[in-house]
């Protein structure tokens, strides 16, 4: 098999970026073209395929090109470490990343709970609870485009739509190396205050982008516009999680930001539902609902919303 990737150097560890979706491969692609090393980890079928056939990255701001990447099945040995799978993957990419005892973690995920997981994972590999592991947010129109599971040959095309590609990180973890091989790249990095403050700052308005337009089944202006009572009262209880979590918002300021956003934009969460994948429902929705219930605040409109949703998948 060719997907072997290179093997990491205790002075200079490899990065490694787990996960070779949309995200990571366009973050891999960057951090190639920026001349740090780099392997992609995934799973058997995909690894070899990236290996044998590279990566095409198609973007509308930043030029296209082909990237021939290193990719593997698992991570390599000390190596820095970008995790950007979904939820449905985390499990998996958190016994890569323990066996391999990296130096440092940096998790581009959505939600909450994955980071408790992460954490702990690294922790007890080896006891080493210093090895940082960083809850990051990532933010741009990013998806993998041309790729038949069942084809055996042919470069996977990963599709960057806008402006938008920015990184945000805690301000703590401003001088790990991925970070600073980050900045090296086209891509924006920015720090965003505590990693509890970076993760609710995308979770806030991402949580209900991706329930409004799921359940609507359309874009979110046309979303929003389908109920606007409802999708007032989801953005109030949304943000007073969001501000008990120690965020302070307002419904009205998470509406300016989900009107800002183009009428037509999908969530990813949407295209999973009507594939009839469960997607990330719950790390998104989910995660928010038990924080509500945590701190005391009622959320029956998005109680009623996760409901409707997991009934739907539930009839598929």
């Amino acid at each position: 098999m060719s997907s072997s990737g290179p093997a990491g150097d205790p002075r200079n560890p490899v990065i490694a970026v787990v996960g070779p979706g949309a995200i990571g491969g366009l973050v891999a692609a960057f951090l190639q073209r920026g001349r740090h090393e780099v392997v992609l980890v995934g799973r058997e079928g995909t690894a070899r395929r990236i290996a044998e056939h590279g990566l095409q990255v198609v973007t509308d701001r930043f030029g296209s090109w082909h990237a021939p990447l290193h990719a593997t099945t698992s991570v390599p040995r000390g190596a820095r470490v970008i995790v950007a799978v979904k939820a449905e993957g985390v499990l998996a990419a958190a016994d890569l990343v323990a066996a391999a005892r990296p130096t440092e973690v940096v998790a581009l995920l959505n939600g909450l709970e994955h980071m408790d997981l992460l954490r702990a994972a690294v922790a007890s590999a080896d006891g080493r609870a210093s090895v940082p592991v960083v809850g990051a947010t990532i933010a741009g129109e990013t998806l993998r485009v041309g790729h038949d599971p069942g084809a055996d040959s042919g470069a996977m095309t990963v599709r960057h739509r806008g402006d938008l590609l920015r990184v945000v990180v805690p301000d703590a973890a401003r001088d790990l190396h991925v970070v600073k091989a980050l900045r090296d790249t086209d891509i924006e990095v920015v720090t965003g205050g505590t990693e509890a403050e970076v993760l609710w700052k995308k979770l806030r308005f991402l949580a209900p982008h991706a329930l409004l337009t799921s359940t609507w089944r359309t874009g979110v202006g046309d979303a929003i516009d389908a109920d606007p009572a409802l999708a007032q009262a989801l953005l109030a209880e949304v943000a007073a999680v969001a501000t008990a979590e120690g965020v302070p918002t307002t419904a009205d300021e998470l509406l300016g930001i989900l009107g800002g956003f183009h009428r037509s934009m999908r969530s990813s969460l949407q295209a999973d539902l009507e594939a009839g994948r469960p997607g990330e429902l719950d790390a998104i929705g989910g995660a928010v609902a038990r924080r509500a219930a945590e701190h005391g605040v009622p959320t029956p409109v998005l109680d009623d919303l996760l409901s409707r949703l997991a009934a739907r998948l539930a009839s598929r």
